[in-house]
């Protein structure tokens, strides 16, 4: 599962005592060498922002945005973020996530949510501050919750209409305003595939970019209704046992190590009975 390497250090300004180490983008697309894919740097160009991450591995990591017009030499290319899972090492992957996300907040955030004046950026802390009515914004994060259902020895997978064709995964969504992440299971739960669920229980949290999501992710236990996907967000909706399983999400994911880890115990507690 993709997370932070616990030895990174966040910072918000470049250390001196440091050597630097550039995550660059083009858009949303990271920079790679062509014919390693590992971390390419554009050179000779000034970047529209620069967001500095931490310190990891002696070096402060920091993530710079250029133009989309930006012309690479032949040997660096892009790459979406999605594209480099697995090819990258996951430490390295989820510090890019990191500044990717860093580097969409600066960059919708230049003015004033409250008045339009123009923002400067806080050095002591991740934020940016209206010179003139002081309004401060911070990084956006969005809960959102995610929640596998099981039944006995079944769990319940579904097809949201985005997925690539086959891939099924847990439920998920985002909270909404009141609303604790159990309530939100509950309705998700209810209002995608039409079931009740009770007995939550905890499993995880992650981090996720796309486009600045925190993952907190259940277990539920199936508690009644007819399975019915909402045919609009849900496409489709199975119970399926581990020999019956369709294409799952990547290992990096969450939703990937929610299942992983339900399966494992669905079958220690078979096998103890």
């Amino acid at each position: 599962m993709l997370q932070i390497p616990e030895s990174f250090v966040a910072v918000t300004d470049v250390s001196t005592q440091q050597s630097t180490r550039y995550l660059d983008f083009i858009s949303n697309q990271l920079v790679l060498r062509t014919e390693t894919g590992e971390l390419g740097e554009v050179s000779n160009v000034s970047p529209k922002r620069e967001v500095a991450l931490g310190l990891w591995q002696s070096s402060t990591w920091v993530a710079r945005q250029f133009d989309d017009t930006t012309i690479l030499s032949s040997d660096l290319k892009l790459s979406g973020l999605r594209a480099v899972f697995g090819n990258l090492d996951n430490d390295m992957v989820a510090i890019a996530c990191l500044g990717l996300q860093l580097l969409e907040w600066d960059r919708t955030h230049q003015h004033c949510g409250a008045c339009g004046t123009a923002t400067t950026r806080e050095r002591h802390e991740r934020a940016r501050r209206c010179p003139a009515c002081g309004h401060t914004s911070y990084p956006r994060i969005s809960p959102a919750m995610m929640c596998l259902v099981t039944k006995g020895n079944q769990i319940l997978l579904a097809r949201n209409a985005n997925f690539p064709p086959g891939r099924y995964s847990a439920l998920a969504g985002f909270l909404e305003a009141g609303e604790s992440v159990e309530d939100a299971v509950r309705r998700e739960v209810r209002e995608e595939v039409g079931v009740e669920v009770h007995n939550l229980r905890y499993f995880a949290s992650q981090s996720w970019p796309f486009p600045h999501s925190l993952m907190i992710a259940f277990t539920a236990e199936y508690a009644g209704g007819e399975l019915k996907p909402n045919g609009t967000e849900i496409v489709d909706a199975i119970w399926c046992d581990r020999q019956t399983l369709p294409e799952l999400p990547p290992r990096v994911s969450i939703a990937r190590a929610l299942i992983d880890h339900t399966l494992t115990t669905i079958a220690a507690e078979d096998a103890a009975h």
